[in-house]
Formats: structure tokens, sequence, C-alpha cells
């Protein structure tokens, strides 16, 4: 048994286990087991009875507002105690807020802080009132009159979208959303056949990320979609599958944090998309329920709501299943990285799947699509031998998956 994120271990008691009371109470709850020394080894506690007492005492004259926590006394007089993530954040121990950073508790920063003093007040950074009140909005009147033929557009369309009302005026959605405004946006690069080669660079910010989208959704088409002409007919394909795309993009937009200064970053690769964007999982989700979209959680839900409306994203949630259900004929599929401060999302260049064998897949994940590689820097990756190798490599170029070139020590491979 070891420590965790969520489990901590105390040989014996002492004031620094209230700083991870406060942690676990200002996030996601967790474990403290007292009596088991650092290795996770069972020591027991002297006077358990008499322990527990010494535990409620201490968090209840030293965490402030009261959390949730119970104790339960273990067969091996160890003493568990279990603390819930509570719903009146921030929990204070000495007027400071903690959180765990992988197995240690450490102060929450000025942001933080302040994210914690909303989350528990319930209001979204979204919801607050947005700084600069001087706005337009001729883009999202626009994008309304084209998608739910809305003609008349004021304050009250306003306030029904809840961007709007009369006490605090408009609030950092409608700042978002406004034509011109003082929020990051969307960085976009493109690369070449490799990171040194750079064919394009755009930055799109302080402007309203209906048109970051739009912008966003062109320099996509002018690299992954184009047309091919056959008899009579022209035949739009996709590189990478715009749903996809647009899916992702949208995720990035409505689900990011956006009280820091950070650009969503978009990298364009020959063989791959990928999408970095701010700010980990909303708090309430794991990343098990996030990638299977069995629950959503809404950081910005009235940005979600616009972009609803307006056709943007179909259902709330669904985006990440949508992205998979796009790859589920493709040979190689989407992935997706979480961590505590960002979200990437990697599409790769759609190729439908011709029935490669699981070790023929082995092999295809290592060629290049864009690099001639050689036996020598495919056999070292494989848990099988160089000649069954060959043998896998001719049979997927007999399938139309791989190029050969060069003969005899020569002889290299790519995908074709």
């Amino acid at each position: 048994m070891r420590e965790t994120r969520t489990l901590e271990f105390k040989e014996t008691i002492t004031n620094t286990f209230l700083k991870t009371v406060s942690a676990f109470s200002n996030y996601e709850g967790g474990v403290i087991l007292f009596g088991i020394d650092d290795n996770g080894k069972a020591k027991g506690m002297a006077d358990v009875k008499q322990s527990c007492l010494d535990i409620e005492n201490k968090i209840n004259d030293s965490i402030s507002p009261q959390p949730d926590y119970k104790i339960e006394i273990q067969s091996d007089n160890t003493i568990k105690l279990t603390i819930k993530t509570g719903i009146q954040k921030p929990y204070l121990y000495k007027s400071k807020a903690y959180k765990r950073n992988d197995t240690a508790t450490i102060e929450v920063d000025t942001l933080e802080f302040s994210r914690l003093v909303l989350e528990g007040k319930n209001i979204r950074f979204e919801e607050l009132p947005c700084k600069e009140q001087k706005l337009t909005f001729e883009i999202l009147h626009q994008k309304l009159k084209e998608s739910i033929q809305i003609e008349t557009f004021n304050k009250d369309t306003l306030k029904t979208l809840n961007l709007y009302d009369n006490t605090n005026g408009y609030n950092n959605a409608a700042g978002l959303l406004a034509d011109k405004n003082q929020f990051p946006g969307i960085d976009i690069v493109k690369f070449g056949e490799n990171i040194s080669i750079i064919q394009k660079r755009a930055t799109f910010d302080n402007r309203s990320i209906l048109e970051v989208y739009d912008k966003t959704i062109e320099i996509f088409k002018d690299y992954y979609s184009y047309e091919v002409i056959q008899q009579a007919e022209r035949k739009n394909i996709e590189k990478i599958p715009e749903t996809a795309f647009r899916e992702a993009i949208a995720n990035a937009l409505i689900h990011r944090v956006w009280d820091v200064e950070s650009q969503i970053r978009v990298m364009m690769f020959e063989d791959r998309i990928e999408i970095i964007s701010p700010g980990g999982l909303p708090a309430g989700i794991t990343e098990e329920e996030y990638l299977s979209g069995k629950i959503s959680v809404l950081r910005n839900r009235n940005l979600a709501n616009v972009f609803y409306r307006l056709g943007f994203v179909e259902i709330f949630g669904t985006g990440i299943t949508r992205i998979k259900q796009v790859y589920e004929a493709g040979l190689q599929k989407p992935d997706f990285e979480v961590s505590e401060n960002t979200i990437k999302i990697i599409l790769p260049v759609l190729e439908e799947n011709i029935n490669l064998t699981d070790d023929e897949m082995v092999v295809y994940k290592i060629l290049s699509k864009t690099v001639l590689k050689p036996i020598s820097e495919i056999a070292p990756y494989v848990s099988f031998g160089k000649s069954k190798t060959t043998q896998l490599l001719k049979a997927m170029g007999d399938k139309g998956v791989v190029t050969v070139e060069g003969k005899g020590r020569g002889t290299k491979y790519i995908i074709r």
C-alpha cells in the first residue's frame, strides 16, 4: 500500500494532518490513515479511543468552516479518517487553503484560492461582471440570425442567454462573445515535415470566440480538406474528419479555464493535429468519466448554451463520444491526455481499417508517414524477430498499406 493523491499515512497525530484535511475538503476528498508508517506498514495507535478524540478536537478547533468527515477504528488498531469534498469552500487551516500535489500537500496560490471562493458561492468565472462594459455583439447577432432566425437583438436577448443583468451588466461570458475583448484565444502552428519547418503561424485573440472558432476552421480546411474530380463529379476528401476537429475546438473553447492568460494551442502536423486546452478536468468528474462520456460537468455553462443554440455542438457532454465515433472505422484512433492543468486531444489522419492483424498493427504504429525506415529501425521496437517483422512488412505491402523502396540491405518502408 502506497500514498496517493487521495490517500495519506500518518504514524502519529501531529498538526500537519490538518493541512491534508483542508486539501481533501477543498477538492476531491480523501482518506488519512493513522498508525501507518511512510512505507504503508501498520504500527497501530497506543490508545485508539483517545487518538480518535484528539483527531476530532483538532479538526473542530482548527479547520474552518466545519468539514464533512468520519472517523473509524480499524481491526489493527489503526484509525481511518475519511474526508468528503465540501460545498462551503474554501476550507482553511490557519487562514490558508491547501491542495494535494501528487502525494504532497501544498498551499494554493492566489488564483486557485479565488477559484475556491467562487466555487463555494456557486459562482463561475464566466458569470462574474466583465471588466469592460462597452461591448458590441454584431458577430453574435449575425450567428443567431443565421442559425435560429432571430431578427431582433437587444439586451433582452442577452438576458435570455444569461449574458447580461440589470444589476451587474455584462458578465465574462458576454465579454468572450463580444466583437472585441481582452481575452486570449487560439494559437495555431502548422508544421512541415518536421518541427523546424513552420508553414503557418496564426494567433486569434481579443475577439469574439465565435470568430476565433470560424478562423480556426478555415485554417483547418486549408491543410486537411481538398477536392478530387472523379469523372464529372467533385468529391471532398478530408484527411482528418472536420466533424472531429470542430468538436475538439468547440470542446476546448467551452471547457477551458478563462481566468488565465493562456492560449488554446493547435499544432498541425502531416499525420495529426494536437489541441491543448488550458485547465484540467472540472471538479466532480474523473478522467474515466470524461473519456467514456458517462458524465459531463460544464465549466462554462453559459458559453455551452450559446454554442448549443448556434449548432456548434449537438448535445452537452457528447463531444468526446462523437470524436470517437467518427474514428470507429479508422486504423488509428484519437488520443486524449488529461493532466492537472491541461487537456490534450490528438486527432490522427483518418485511414480506413483494412483488417490488419494485431502483429501488423504493432509494426504499423512504428512506421512513419513521412520518413522511410529500414528494418533496423523497426525490429528493435517489436517483440518478435527480424525475420517475422520482414514477413509482416511484405504482407502489409501486399495489402497496399506499406510502400517498399530499394532492395537488399537498402530496403526501406513507409506508410502509403
